[in-house]
């Protein structure tokens, strides 16, 4: 079985672009801490980045990929690549559009988007040049999104992967040289880099295309019937993929209200999509080819196989880190932003941020995981509405609770709350169709890992509220930020440890189990059969 080898090869390079992308945010917290010229620059990178997932990855994800496929094996390559020049032509000139709208109406378009700079004339101003600098970003990450798709269906995953560690770099060397003489210039640097970081991106990406002879024209923009096909897919596809995404703006405008909101909100997510880019993301990307090809085949034992094997492996790996965010918000977020800018009062604010986010983080990954047996069948509609019923409970709670009292609390509380809405809607909808049966063996892992990351949970706990006094005294020389960085590296190597073993002690994790699933020349139908289902 190729799946959990290419979710190796996946999650590698997108820790690696995670871990770049936590340096870059450990330097953005010291350089501008939380307040409002924070809040502002992470609000416009969210307007791009969210219409990114929507039209580029969303879309490719939920139908260029099928399409491509079934091109691929019923007419090959060439045809294949036409195709993908067609949508690669019609993409570019839709979004092109889009980006010129926003250059256009940006200053009106700021009142909806940050409604906490009304009223601050030079707040609003910043807000609207930020929004023109970065929206081209989204025009480059669509081009991106189709070449990662065409190279993913080859099997090649690796630069698609890679590629995004580009954004990274730029902004991690524009904040390590910090250009100009206040915050407001240092992220207006930041914006140009964003939409550099871009332009990087495809040249890589189109370099490793060549390289893999996947051929890709711009043509004069044609709603062939091809075409037409993607737009039916892609349209709800691309709403159902990005419902997390869609979440985001709606939390993150409001935010803009308080001061320091958004930029709280931003340091927790970027800590919890740490695990959620590793697993979720990269478990949806290797699965959905998995999925498309035994669906094309019939294989539809192999695909209960890979789909109870991607929830067993997900669950592994997401529950002790999402249990891991809930037991010790302060010491991961003290430890990782508080210095510079970063005040001990945005570390308390940031931590119970993450806690709560630490509670939607088994629900997110899931909609990662469960989405594509939809997308594999060409049922985008489906996970489409789930994902709508997400947003209006989102919105609704979003408003309640924020305006209610609660504040960025609120926030956190209603995106987690509609994390889970969507997943058991997925989840309930393939099991009443009989497109997930869980097999025996999940049901035997599935309770054991969950006692295991209880267990791990609990010594973290403990470890995060001993640690820091026993090393502070032992080591009285370690400056208060050096202390809480070893804290925490010693908490979570402990609970790693404390988790694995308690795997093994429960039978939770079999090493003969996971060797199995490593060799690609085991087919599914020889590991699994009708009878193994519950």
């Amino acid at each position: 079985m190729r799946l959990l080898r290419n979710l190796g090869v996946i999650s590698s390079l997108t820790l690696l672009s995670r871990v770049a992308g936590l340096a870059r945010e450990m330097l953005t917290a010291a350089r501008l801490g939380a307040g409002p010229v924070a809040d502002t620059f992470f609000q416009a990178m969210t307007i791009p980045n969210t219409f990114r997932r929507v039209l580029a990855e969303g879309a490719f994800n939920a139908a260029f990929v099928p399409l491509y496929g079934r091109e691929l094996e019923g007419k090959g390559r060439e045809e294949a690549d036409r195709f993908a020049s067609e949508a690669l032509s019609f993409m570019v000139t839709v979004t092109g559009a889009l980006v010129i709208a926003f250059q256009i109406f940006a200053p009106w378009l700021a009142y909806a988007f940050f409604p906490g700079r009304i009223g601050d004339p030079d707040g609003m101003a910043l807000a609207v040049l930020l929004l023109q600098i970065m929206m081209p970003y989204l025009l480059t990450m669509v081009v991106a999104a189709l070449i990662s798709g065409g190279l993913n269906s080859h099997g090649r995953f690796a630069m698609a992967a890679f590629a995004p560690v580009a954004l990274n770099l730029v902004m991690i060397a524009v904040l390590a040289f910090n250009p100009g003489d206040s915050t407001d210039e240092l992220v207006v640097w930041l914006a140009w880099g964003v939409t550099l970081s871009g332009a990087a991106q495809v040249a890589m990406l189109w370099t490793s295309a060549a390289r893999a002879r996947l051929r890709l024209r711009v043509l004069p923009p044609k709603l062939t019937p091809r075409v037409k096909r993607l737009i039916a897919l892609g349209i709800p596809g691309a709403i159902a993929a990005s419902a997390v995404q869609i979440n985001v703006v709606v939390t993150s405008s409001i935010a803009t209200l308080e001061e320091g909101a958004r930029s709280w909100l931003n340091y927790a997510e970027r800590l919890y999509q740490l695990p959620l880019g590793m697993i979720g993301i990269a478990m949806g990307i290797a699965l959905l080819p998995n999925l498309t090809r035994r669906v094309r085949t019939g294989d539809e034992t192999g695909g209960h196989f890979a789909m109870n094997r991607a929830l067993e492996i997900s669950l592994a790996l997401t529950l002790p880190a999402a249990l891991a965010l809930v037991a010790m918000p302060e010491l991961i977020t003290a430890g990782i932003y508080e210095r510079g800018a970063f005040s001990a009062a945005d570390t308390r604010n940031t931590g119970i941020a993450l806690a709560i986010a630490g509670l939607g983080l088994p629900a997110f990954v899931l909609v990662k995981v469960l989405a594509p047996a939809f997308f594999a069948r060409e049922d985008t509609k489906t996970p489409m509405r789930f994902a709508l019923a997400a947003v209006a409970v989102n919105f609704v709670f979003a408003l309640a609770l924020f305006f209610g009292g609660l504040g960025f609390v609120g926030l956190a509380i209603a995106s987690s709350l509609a994390g889970w809405v969507n997943a058991v809607l997925l989840g309930l909808t393939l099991r009443t169709r009989g497109l997930l049966q869980i097999d025996k063996r999940l049901a035997r892992t599935a309770p054991r890992l969950l006692l295991a990351a209880l267990i791990m949970a609990g010594t973290v706990w403990a470890l995060a509220a001993w640690l820091p006094g026993l090393i502070t005294a032992s080591l009285p020389m370690l400056g208060t930020s050096l202390v809480t960085l070893v804290s925490l590296i010693l908490a979570v190597g402990a609970g790693g440890g404390v988790f694995g073993g308690a795997c093994l002690a429960l039978g939770a994790l079999r090493p003969s189990e996971f060797a199995e699933a490593l060799r690609p020349q085991r087919d599914a139908k020889t590991v699994t059969s009708p009878d193994d289902a519950v």
